[in-house]
């Protein structure tokens, strides 16, 4: 009953935490403060909700569990709709020289400055509990707080994209994403929506190649390119406009993962790729990055085979050089997950004075459609006011009230022009310093169509293509045969193959024969004729740009007890000069005692550490250990993978009687002996390397020279 005094036995509140709200109380483990309400009301009881009896009803009068469980039932806002599985970081951007004869954009106008930078990094269609290594395009979004307000370049690592007109992006989506009779799959397109609407979609084509290539399965997030995707315009303080292309161009290299490897780490640790750039940022190992420009004037434009206002297609290298204008350092993690990653905000519209946007369709869109995305996640119109959100330069205007307004204008002028004057009336235009869009004449009649210029949707799928490895050239082979075996309609296959037939013959006959599609299609038929003399272009490989050295990689070494402890401290010696890292994966978590007696604890034990969670391994076991290893199936796998993945393995000669035992191949190229502390240099510059793809006994055939069907080529040696 009210009134009635709750039993001893029931007030299980910690002692001590009765004072005044802002007190701290003495506890065992220091001084805390004092647990408040939301509204700052001293909480007596943390551990039970108010009852009639401590047996009785809930009373409606517990304003604390009202507030706490209100608060528990909201705590969830929606999640993007694409790029929901997304990891972040601060940095800051550094510019090497002034770029004033090209840009008045104040982050552009003296060397060496620095700007504060909030990047994300992200998948595109999965949910937010979804494996990092899908698959899929990857978000590269960039947030600079500069002196004159927020830049966001929202990109990706892929520079070109799957559709042109905006209109077809929630088709897009909506395809790739999981089939809504079912549910699933889950952060994968290899299922039939996705590839009968690209299959229907030629535009698609270029992109296909991308999101087939090893581009899509990056090794880190830190081993990635990132694209502005779409052309903008930098405009210099005289009114001059300039074309640009954004790139972000990463100084570790670039590396990806095989597939093979991509589903088993997915498996072994789902979080690879935020956990691997968190380590990363702790270590003290800050990924960098260079912002390169791509810029050309009109005149170059005009002449390019392509509008460069398609989304689908990019500029090679070769034709416009990148420029290198500053540099992007990740240094600071978040402090909370939610207040930062989750709730930042980018959008393409958002820009500064000195750059400007072009005609792009799909860029027009996104403009228009990322203002009411955070409307909808954020919960109304002053989510700018978050922190993670807010410029960090002064600012000033007339927006008042709405959900959650944490500033709004002081005084009586809350409206402009007024008459007030001085700073009654508040913040004034700037004609000088303001923002002004570059006068770009326009003309024509209104209708629903696409340039002429448009149509070619073949020409730089093949030169993509050609411009690969053969090593990568296989894998995207392999990779169409994989998401089109899971296809379940014969028709959609044969589509796919019928826009194949138009990149490359001798792709399209190998993508056919592992689907066991005896009788080619038809081509499919092109809008525009290909064009068959695009040269490679070497910036399209990942192989041909193969990372400086071996730093922010890692060595696993397998070790057992009485392992040779100079060995151990030379490898680790020589990778940590290079910037690398050494973990000691052994039969137990508890450690190994090595040959001279010292206990060295292990990073990892064996049963959940496979060898898909490093660049390159080292099995480094003693005589015994090699034996013990021998009878562990986690052994196996680990020499298993290594050897599949092509990965480089340092051994010793013990080891070899373990790859005897449990059948691993070995070769000459790949596998290098440490006999002794004098080998671990020349075991990390073989590193260097990154794989051994010699090992790769599946190659595909070399590039072919034209379009058009080809006889398929025998499988090399």
């Amino acid at each position: 009953m009210p009134g009635k005094k709750t039993p001893r036995s029931v007030q299980s509140s910690p002692q001590g935490f009765r004072g005044k709200g802002g007190e701290t109380h003495q506890t065992a483990g220091g001084d805390v403060p004092v647990l408040t309400t939301q509204q700052g009301s001293p909480v007596s009881d943390d551990q039970n909700s108010l009852r009639i009896g401590a047996r009785g009803p809930a009373l409606l009068e517990d304003a604390h569990f009202r507030e706490k469980i209100f608060h528990f039932d909201h705590e969830r806002i929606p999640e993007r709709v694409v790029h929901a599985r997304g990891f972040a970081a601060h940095g800051f951007f550094e510019t090497y020289e002034p770029l004033t004869d090209i840009t008045r954009a104040d982050i552009f106008a003296r060397k060496g400055e620095r700007t504060p930078a909030f990047v994300r990094f992200s998948t595109v269609a999965g949910n937010k509990g979804s494996p990092d290594l899908a698959r899929d395009v990857r978000g590269f979004a960039v947030k600079l707080y500069t002196q004159e307000g927020n830049w966001d370049i929202v990109g990706n690592n892929i520079p070109v994209f799957f559709i042109q007109d905006p209109i077809k992006f929630p088709d897009l989506i909506h395809a790739a994403k999981e089939e809504p009779d079912r549910g699933f799959p889950q952060a994968a397109t290899a299922h039939d929506n996705f590839w009968d609407f690209v299959s229907l979609t030629p535009e698609s084509t270029h992109m296909l190649m991308w999101a087939m290539s090893d581009r899509a399965i990056p090794r880190s997030l830190r081993f990635m390119e990132g694209f502005g995707v779409h052309t903008f315009r930098l405009v210099n303080a005289e009114g001059r406009a300039t074309f640009v292309k954004f790139h972000w161009k990463p100084k570790g290299g670039m590396q990806s993962v095989v597939w093979n490897e991509a589903v088993k780490l997915n498996g072994a640790d789902a979080d690879f790729h935020r956990r691997d750039m968190w380590a990363a940022i702790q270590s003290g190992d800050f990924p960098e990055w260079e912002l390169g420009l791509q810029l050309f004037d009109e005149e170059f434009a005009k002449t390019f085979a392509f509008d460069v206002l398609d989304p689908t297609k990019l500029i090679p290298e070769e034709q416009v050089p990148i420029r290198r204008v500053g540099r992007l350092v990740l240094d600071r993690v978040v402090d909370n997950f939610f207040a930062e990653t989750e709730q930042v905000a980018f959008m393409t519209q958002n820009i500064v004075p000195g750059v400007d946007f072009t005609n792009d369709p799909l860029l027009q869109g996104r403009n228009f459609s990322y203002l009411d995305t955070q409307l909808k996640r954020l919960g109304g119109p002053n989510f700018v006011h978050l922190p993670i959100n807010a410029p960090k330069c002064p600012f000033a205007h007339f927006q008042q009230d709405g959900h959650m307004a944490f500033h709004n204008p002081k005084g009586r002028a809350n409206y402009e022009p007024n008459s007030w004057g001085g700073a009654a009336g508040g913040p004034r235009e700037s004609p000088k310093h303001g923002f002004v869009t570059h006068p770009v004449e326009e003309s024509g009649a209104k209708l629903r169509a696409r340039p002429e210029r448009f149509a070619d949707h073949y020409s730089q799928a093949r030169q993509f293509y050609i411009s690969q490895t053969p090593v990568e050239q296989g894998h995207i082979r392999d990779a169409f045969a994989f998401e089109l075996g899971k296809v379940e309609t014969l028709a959609i296959r044969l589509r796919v193959v019928s826009h194949l037939l138009n990149v490359d013959g001798a792709l399209a006959a190998a993508v056919a024969e592992k689907l066991g599609i005896a009788k080619l299609p038809a081509a499919a038929e092109p809008a525009r004729p290909i064009r068959t003399d695009l040269p490679p272009s070497s910036a399209l490989s990942i192989l041909l740009n193969p990372p400086p050295n071996f730093g922010g990689r890692k060595v696993g070494a397998l070790v057992t007890d009485g392992t040779d402890a100079a060995l151990l401290t030379a490898l680790r010696s020589v990778l940590e000069a290079e910037g690398a890292t050494l973990e000691l994966v052994a039969p137990s978590i508890a450690g190994i005692v090595a040959s001279d007696g010292n206990t060295i604890a292990a990073h990892h034990a064996l049963v959940a550490a496979p060898s898909v969670l490093f660049d390159a391994v080292a099995i480094l076991p003693s005589t015994d250990g090699a034996a013990l290893l021998a009878t562990m199936p986690a052994a196996r796998d680990f020499l298993a993978d290594a050897v599949a993945h092509c990965k480089f393995i340092g051994h010793v000669e013990a080891a070899g009687t373990l790859f005897a035992k449990i059948g691993v191949p070995t070769d000459d190229g790949g596998f290098v002996p440490l006999r002794g502390a004098a080998d671990a240099t020349g075991f990390v510059v073989r590193c260097r390397a990154m794989r051994f793809w010699d090992r790769e006994a599946d190659l595909p055939p070399p590039r072919p020279t034209s379009a058009g069907p080809t006889k398929p080529h025998k499988k090399q040696a």
